[in-house]
Protein backbone atom coordinates (compact mmCIF):
# COMPACT_ATOMS: atom_id res chain seq x y z
CA UNK A 1 0.00 0.00 0.00
CA UNK A 2 0.64 3.43 -0.74
CA UNK A 3 0.21 6.70 0.76
CA UNK A 4 0.95 10.21 -0.35
CA UNK A 5 1.62 13.16 2.29
CA UNK A 6 1.90 16.71 2.23
CA UNK A 7 3.67 19.03 3.79
CA UNK A 8 2.81 21.58 5.92
CA UNK A 9 4.31 25.11 7.04
CA UNK A 10 8.17 25.98 6.86
CA UNK A 11 9.03 23.94 3.70
CA UNK A 12 8.28 26.89 1.56
CA UNK A 13 11.14 29.08 -0.67
CA UNK A 14 11.98 31.18 -2.78
CA UNK A 15 11.54 29.57 -6.45
CA UNK A 16 9.21 27.07 -5.15
CA UNK A 17 7.38 25.63 -8.28
CA UNK A 18 9.05 27.71 -11.06
CA UNK A 19 10.93 24.63 -12.52
CA UNK A 20 7.79 22.98 -12.44
CA UNK A 21 5.68 25.57 -14.35
CA UNK A 22 8.25 26.25 -16.62
CA UNK A 23 8.08 22.48 -17.83
CA UNK A 24 4.34 21.55 -17.46
CA UNK A 25 1.06 23.31 -18.21
CA UNK A 26 -0.39 21.43 -15.57
CA UNK A 27 1.56 22.94 -13.41
CA UNK A 28 0.90 26.84 -14.79
CA UNK A 29 -2.96 26.09 -14.71
CA UNK A 30 -2.51 25.15 -10.81
CA UNK A 31 -0.78 28.46 -10.20
CA UNK A 32 -2.42 29.85 -12.18
CA UNK A 33 -5.66 28.77 -10.53
CA UNK A 34 -4.65 29.49 -6.98
CA UNK A 35 -3.28 33.15 -8.44
CA UNK A 36 -7.38 33.97 -9.43
CA UNK A 37 -8.79 32.62 -6.61
CA UNK A 38 -6.71 34.75 -4.33
CA UNK A 39 -6.86 37.84 -6.98
CA UNK A 40 -3.04 37.94 -5.78
CA UNK A 41 -0.44 37.15 -8.08
CA UNK A 42 1.03 34.27 -5.27
CA UNK A 43 2.75 32.36 -8.10
CA UNK A 44 5.24 35.36 -8.72
CA UNK A 45 6.03 35.68 -4.85
CA UNK A 46 6.69 32.29 -4.87
CA UNK A 47 8.70 32.03 -7.86
CA UNK A 48 10.70 35.28 -7.02
CA UNK A 49 10.10 36.75 -3.33
CA UNK A 50 10.63 38.34 -1.77
CA UNK A 51 11.15 35.86 0.95
CA UNK A 52 9.76 37.86 4.05
CA UNK A 53 6.67 38.09 2.39
CA UNK A 54 6.45 34.27 0.99
CA UNK A 55 7.04 33.54 4.65
CA UNK A 56 4.32 35.21 6.17
CA UNK A 57 1.56 33.07 7.23
CA UNK A 58 -1.10 34.22 5.08
CA UNK A 59 0.87 33.23 1.76
CA UNK A 60 3.36 30.58 3.10
CA UNK A 61 0.01 28.42 3.62
CA UNK A 62 -1.70 28.62 0.09
CA UNK A 63 1.75 28.61 -1.46
CA UNK A 64 2.96 25.55 -0.25
CA UNK A 65 -0.47 24.02 -0.79
CA UNK A 66 0.02 24.62 -4.75
CA UNK A 67 3.40 23.82 -5.06
CA UNK A 68 2.06 19.94 -3.76
CA UNK A 69 -1.42 19.88 -6.00
CA UNK A 70 1.11 21.08 -8.99
CA UNK A 71 3.28 18.30 -8.55
CA UNK A 72 0.02 16.09 -8.19
CA UNK A 73 -1.23 17.43 -11.20
CA UNK A 74 2.24 16.84 -13.04
CA UNK A 75 2.00 13.59 -11.92
CA UNK A 76 -1.70 12.96 -13.31
CA UNK A 77 -1.85 14.88 -16.21
CA UNK A 78 1.69 14.02 -17.67
CA UNK A 79 2.50 10.96 -16.01
CA UNK A 80 -1.21 9.42 -16.26
CA UNK A 81 -0.91 8.57 -12.12
CA UNK A 82 -3.82 9.71 -10.57
CA UNK A 83 -4.02 9.92 -7.15
CA UNK A 84 -6.77 7.92 -6.63
CA UNK A 85 -4.90 5.21 -8.86
CA UNK A 86 -1.79 5.69 -7.46
CA UNK A 87 -1.91 5.69 -3.51
CA UNK A 88 -4.03 3.66 -1.22
CA UNK A 89 -4.50 6.91 1.19
CA UNK A 90 -3.57 10.14 2.19
CA UNK A 91 -2.30 12.55 5.22
CA UNK A 92 -0.31 15.83 5.47
CA UNK A 93 1.05 17.93 8.20
CA UNK A 94 -0.83 21.01 9.49
CA UNK A 95 -2.12 22.63 6.98
CA UNK A 96 -1.18 20.06 4.30
CA UNK A 97 -4.05 17.93 5.92
CA UNK A 98 -5.85 20.60 3.09
CA UNK A 99 -3.86 19.80 0.42
CA UNK A 100 -4.64 16.10 1.08
CA UNK A 101 -8.33 16.80 0.87
CA UNK A 102 -7.91 18.83 -2.34
CA UNK A 103 -5.72 15.55 -3.63
CA UNK A 104 -8.65 13.26 -2.98
CA UNK A 105 -10.89 15.71 -4.17
CA UNK A 106 -12.63 16.83 -1.08
CA UNK A 107 -12.24 20.46 -1.69
CA UNK A 108 -11.51 21.52 -5.06
CA UNK A 109 -8.65 23.97 -5.85
CA UNK A 110 -10.00 27.02 -5.78
CA UNK A 111 -11.38 26.65 -2.49
CA UNK A 112 -8.55 25.13 -1.12
CA UNK A 113 -6.92 28.21 -1.36
CA UNK A 114 -9.09 30.54 -0.32
CA UNK A 115 -9.30 28.55 2.87
CA UNK A 116 -5.81 28.30 3.26
CA UNK A 117 -5.23 32.21 2.84
CA UNK A 118 -8.26 32.48 5.67
CA UNK A 119 -6.66 30.01 8.03
CA UNK A 120 -3.33 31.89 7.68
CA UNK A 121 -4.48 35.34 8.18
CA UNK A 122 -6.85 34.11 11.81
CA UNK A 123 -4.07 32.40 12.74
CA UNK A 124 -1.86 35.23 12.36
CA UNK A 125 -4.45 37.47 13.48
CA UNK A 126 -5.30 35.21 17.12
CA UNK A 127 -2.23 36.65 19.04
CA UNK A 128 -0.53 39.88 19.06
CA UNK A 129 2.47 39.26 17.56
CA UNK A 130 5.24 39.02 20.05
CA UNK A 131 2.99 37.34 22.78
CA UNK A 132 3.70 33.94 21.54
CA UNK A 133 6.52 31.59 20.79
CA UNK A 134 6.60 27.97 19.34
CA UNK A 135 10.36 25.60 20.16
CA UNK A 136 11.14 22.30 18.75
CA UNK A 137 12.49 20.08 21.25
CA UNK A 138 15.44 17.64 19.76
CA UNK A 139 15.73 14.03 20.93
CA UNK A 140 12.29 14.62 22.92
CA UNK A 141 9.62 11.79 22.81
CA UNK A 142 6.30 12.81 23.60
CA UNK A 143 6.47 12.16 27.56
CA UNK A 144 9.71 14.35 27.60
CA UNK A 145 8.17 16.69 25.93
CA UNK A 146 4.47 16.86 27.67
CA UNK A 147 6.40 16.68 31.29
CA UNK A 148 8.60 19.68 30.49
CA UNK A 149 5.64 22.05 28.81
CA UNK A 150 3.29 21.44 32.24
CA UNK A 151 6.51 21.82 34.23
CA UNK A 152 7.17 25.09 32.32
CA UNK A 153 3.70 26.87 31.78
CA UNK A 154 3.60 28.05 35.37
CA UNK A 155 -0.30 29.78 34.87
CA UNK A 156 0.71 30.44 31.24
CA UNK A 157 -0.26 28.15 28.08
CA UNK A 158 2.36 25.89 26.88
CA UNK A 159 1.39 22.89 25.18
CA UNK A 160 2.64 20.15 22.87
CA UNK A 161 1.69 21.43 19.13
CA UNK A 162 3.23 18.92 17.09
CA UNK A 163 4.32 15.20 17.67
CA UNK A 164 6.70 14.82 14.80
CA UNK A 165 8.73 11.71 15.36
CA UNK A 166 10.59 9.83 17.93
CA UNK A 167 13.13 12.34 18.37
CA UNK A 168 11.09 15.93 17.75
CA UNK A 169 8.33 17.44 19.44
CA UNK A 170 7.39 20.42 18.91
CA UNK A 171 5.90 22.92 21.89
CA UNK A 172 3.53 25.92 21.76
CA UNK A 173 2.19 28.92 23.48
CA UNK A 174 3.14 31.95 25.76
CA UNK A 175 6.68 33.35 25.26
CA UNK A 176 7.62 33.15 28.50
CA UNK A 177 6.47 29.64 28.97
CA UNK A 178 8.50 29.05 26.13
CA UNK A 179 11.63 30.22 26.97
CA UNK A 180 11.42 28.81 30.23
CA UNK A 181 10.86 25.18 29.01
CA UNK A 182 14.39 25.88 26.71
CA UNK A 183 15.72 26.37 29.65
CA UNK A 184 14.49 23.38 31.68
CA UNK A 185 15.05 20.92 28.96
CA UNK A 186 18.47 19.51 30.58
CA UNK A 187 16.35 18.66 33.39
CA UNK A 188 14.26 16.77 31.49
CA UNK A 189 16.87 14.72 29.73
CA UNK A 190 15.99 16.51 26.47
CA UNK A 191 19.05 17.20 24.20
CA UNK A 192 18.13 21.12 22.80
CA UNK A 193 15.11 23.07 22.56
CA UNK A 194 15.49 25.70 19.73
CA UNK A 195 12.93 28.68 19.10
CA UNK A 196 11.34 28.47 15.86
CA UNK A 197 11.34 31.56 13.35
CA UNK A 198 7.49 31.37 13.84
CA UNK A 199 5.02 34.26 13.25
CA UNK A 200 2.08 33.07 16.16
CA UNK A 201 2.56 29.84 18.26
CA UNK A 202 0.34 27.50 16.03
CA UNK A 203 -1.18 24.65 17.39
CA UNK A 204 -2.51 25.62 20.95
CA UNK A 205 -5.13 27.03 22.84
CA UNK A 206 -3.99 30.30 22.26
CA UNK A 207 -5.39 29.88 19.00
CA UNK A 208 -9.15 29.11 19.64
CA UNK A 209 -9.84 33.08 17.86
CA UNK A 210 -8.60 30.92 14.67
CA UNK A 211 -10.64 28.19 15.42
CA UNK A 212 -14.00 30.12 15.85
CA UNK A 213 -13.56 31.66 12.31
CA UNK A 214 -12.48 28.65 10.38
CA UNK A 215 -15.86 26.89 12.41
CA UNK A 216 -17.49 30.11 10.55
CA UNK A 217 -15.66 29.30 7.13
CA UNK A 218 -16.18 26.00 6.60
CA UNK A 219 -19.41 25.53 8.28
CA UNK A 220 -20.36 27.30 4.56
CA UNK A 221 -18.36 25.24 2.36
CA UNK A 222 -19.27 22.12 1.02
CA UNK A 223 -17.02 19.11 1.90
CA UNK A 224 -17.16 16.13 -1.18
CA UNK A 225 -16.75 12.44 -0.84
CA UNK A 226 -12.80 11.67 -0.52
CA UNK A 227 -11.72 9.44 -3.75
CA UNK A 228 -9.51 8.08 -0.71
CA UNK A 229 -9.41 7.71 2.78
CA UNK A 230 -7.25 11.07 4.60
CA UNK A 231 -5.49 10.20 8.04
CA UNK A 232 -6.17 13.23 10.13
CA UNK A 233 -3.77 15.27 12.33
CA UNK A 234 -6.07 15.40 15.69
CA UNK A 235 -7.24 11.57 15.78
CA UNK A 236 -3.91 9.38 14.30
CA UNK A 237 -6.99 7.48 11.89
CA UNK A 238 -8.49 7.50 8.84
CA UNK A 239 -12.01 8.94 8.05
CA UNK A 240 -13.90 9.41 4.44
CA UNK A 241 -16.74 11.38 6.32
CA UNK A 242 -16.82 14.94 4.97
CA UNK A 243 -19.25 15.67 7.96
CA UNK A 244 -16.39 14.52 10.76
CA UNK A 245 -13.71 16.04 8.71
CA UNK A 246 -15.39 19.43 8.92
CA UNK A 247 -15.16 19.26 13.08
CA UNK A 248 -11.58 17.99 12.82
CA UNK A 249 -10.76 20.82 10.51
CA UNK A 250 -11.92 23.30 13.27
CA UNK A 251 -9.80 21.24 15.97
CA UNK A 252 -7.03 20.89 14.38
CA UNK A 253 -6.22 25.01 14.42
CA UNK A 254 -5.82 24.47 18.41
CA UNK A 255 -5.44 20.54 18.54
CA UNK A 256 -2.02 18.45 18.16
CA UNK A 257 -0.15 17.83 14.61
CA UNK A 258 0.07 13.73 15.77
CA UNK A 259 2.18 13.16 12.59
CA UNK A 260 4.26 10.45 14.60
CA UNK A 261 0.76 8.59 15.64
CA UNK A 262 -0.57 8.84 11.85
CA UNK A 263 2.44 7.32 10.25
CA UNK A 264 2.37 4.20 12.89
CA UNK A 265 -1.30 4.25 12.11
CA UNK A 266 -0.57 3.91 8.31
CA UNK A 267 2.15 1.43 9.03
CA UNK A 268 -0.21 -0.38 11.02
CA UNK A 269 -2.86 -0.31 8.21
CA UNK A 270 -0.22 -1.84 5.64
CA UNK A 271 1.17 1.27 3.86
CA UNK A 272 4.78 0.32 3.23
CA UNK A 273 5.61 3.23 0.73
CA UNK A 274 5.08 7.10 1.24
CA UNK A 275 5.85 9.33 -0.94
CA UNK A 276 5.92 13.50 -0.47
CA UNK A 277 4.63 15.73 -2.70
CA UNK A 278 6.23 19.07 -3.06
CA UNK A 279 8.80 18.91 -0.51
CA UNK A 280 11.05 17.03 1.87
CA UNK A 281 9.60 17.78 5.14
CA UNK A 282 7.42 15.27 6.31
CA UNK A 283 9.18 12.53 4.64
CA UNK A 284 12.08 12.08 6.74
CA UNK A 285 9.53 12.11 9.72
CA UNK A 286 8.54 9.36 8.67
CA UNK A 287 11.99 7.54 8.06
CA UNK A 288 12.75 8.52 11.82
CA UNK A 289 9.28 6.68 12.78
CA UNK A 290 9.79 4.00 11.57
CA UNK A 291 12.98 2.87 9.83
CA UNK A 292 11.34 0.14 7.47
CA UNK A 293 9.13 2.67 5.85
CA UNK A 294 9.97 3.56 2.08
CA UNK A 295 9.91 7.39 1.46
CA UNK A 296 10.19 9.38 -1.63
CA UNK A 297 10.33 13.37 -2.19
CA UNK A 298 8.81 14.19 -5.15
CA UNK A 299 10.04 18.02 -5.57
CA UNK A 300 11.43 18.25 -8.75
CA UNK A 301 10.25 17.20 -12.65
CA UNK A 302 13.13 14.66 -12.16
CA UNK A 303 12.23 13.36 -8.98
CA UNK A 304 8.39 13.10 -10.75
CA UNK A 305 10.05 11.17 -13.71
CA UNK A 306 11.69 9.05 -12.05
CA UNK A 307 8.92 8.41 -9.66
CA UNK A 308 6.51 7.65 -12.99
CA UNK A 309 9.50 5.18 -14.06
CA UNK A 310 9.25 3.22 -11.21
CA UNK A 311 5.37 3.02 -11.51
CA UNK A 312 5.54 1.48 -15.02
Amino acid sequence: MRAFIFPGQGSQKIGMGAELAEASAAARDVFGEVDEALKQKLSVLMFGGPEEELTLTENAQPAIMANAIATQRVLARDFGLATNMTADCVAGHSLGEYTALCAVAAFDLATTARLLKLRGQAMQAAVPVGEGAMAALLGADIEKASALAAAAAQGEICEVANDNDPSQVVISGHKGAIERAIALVKDFEIKRGVLLPVSAPFHCSLMQPAADRMAEALAGTLIEAFALPLYANVTAAALTDPDAERALLVEQVTGRVRWRESVLAMRADGVESFVELGGKVVGPMVSRTDKEAQVTSLVTMQDIEAFAKEMT
